[in-house]
């Protein structure tokens, strides 16, 4: 899921420049990636007996980077033609000319094989073997269903909402009912920040043929309740862990109050459906992933 930053349309070359290692890590969506690895080492530590061990911690890490960045360098490759009509995305490497398709693909390659092995060797087959299914979803199912519907996001919070599910597997070699619940506060999460993506960069991805928005364009109040509609699950994802004793008093506060707040602004979205107020929504719902599973990791110190 991109980002929201605009980013200038620059001509595409008509052969391939010099690239520069910064272009390579522009293929990686460094920002985005480090979010999803953020999540993922949140979801490593929930699990994870204390004293941590700080080598396993930024083993796992580099790892979820690796793999994460794979599958946006897929991302790009498959959409370099649609990028290049786009104002945000028409100056990355690929549109440009500035890195060819095929060096991409082979940046690509090098960087899953590297994070597979580093899962596979110092965790288990199975974080390597979810990581790689998370990859294959995202890089080769959502990506193309961009230009189908909004059914793109419902997949795609599939691999969006698995990386604290990958910490958690890393750690302990298994799938519990925890794992889960980590797995679906992500998940449905990325149903409101996304479609507030989507709201806010709707005119430029209407120039690629992308459609994410959950109706019909042009977004309206009935397209705030759809998402209002995932937004009010994050309010008994962060109260009934609670109850099954997964968390404890103050962290279930900090989930129950921020999902409140988004709860709000999406309220406010119904009231004013306007991109003002769909950008309060994504920037707000951008920093409560973050806020609440910071809170679930401290509530086990």
């Amino acid at each position: 899921m991109n980002s929201s930053v605009e980013e200038p349309i620059v001509p595409p070359a008509s052969k391939p420049n010099r690239a520069t290692w910064l272009d390579y890590l522009a293929l990686t969506k460094l920002r985005l990636s480090s979010l999803v690895g953020f999540s993922a080492v949140l979801g490593y530590l929930m699990a994870a007996s204390r004293p941590y061990s700080i080598v396993q911690i930024l083993l796992f890490a580099v790892s979820g980077l690796l793999i994460t960045g794979a599958a946006n360098a897929v991302n790009q490759v498959l959409e370099v033609e649609f990028d290049r009509l786009m104002k945000r995305t028409g100056g990355r490497p690929l549109p440009t000319g500035r890195i060819s398709k095929e060096r991409a693909i082979v940046f690509m390659a090098i960087l899953l094989f590297a994070g597979l092995f580093i899962q596979t060797l110092w965790f288990n087959p199975l974080t390597a073997g979810i990581s790689f299914v998370s990859f294959l979803l995202y890089g080769f199912v959502y990506t193309p269903l961009k230009r189908v519907g909004s059914i793109a996001v419902y997949v795609g919070a599939i691999p969006g909402g698995l990386p604290p599910l990958i910490g958690w597997v890393a750690f302990t070699g298994t799938i519990t009912g925890e794992a889960i619940w980590l797995f679906a506060v992500q998940f449905v999460w990325q149903f409101t920040h996304f479609w507030a993506v989507a709201w806010v960069l709707d005119d430029d991805y209407a120039k690629a043929g992308f459609k994410l928005l959950p109706l019909k364009r042009p977004a309206n109040s009935r397209t705030a309740l759809v998402i209002l509609s995932f937004t009010v699950w994050l309010i008994p994802l962060g109260l009934m862990p609670l109850l099954w004793g997964y968390i404890g008093l103050i962290a279930a506060s900090v989930s129950v109050i921020a999902a409140l707040m988004l709860l709000w602004l999406n309220f406010e979205l119904v009231r004013k459906p306007d991109i003002a107020t769909a950008k309060r929504l994504m920037f707000t719902a951008f920093a409560y992933l973050p806020v609440v599973q910071i809170a679930f990791v401290l509530d086990r110190v």
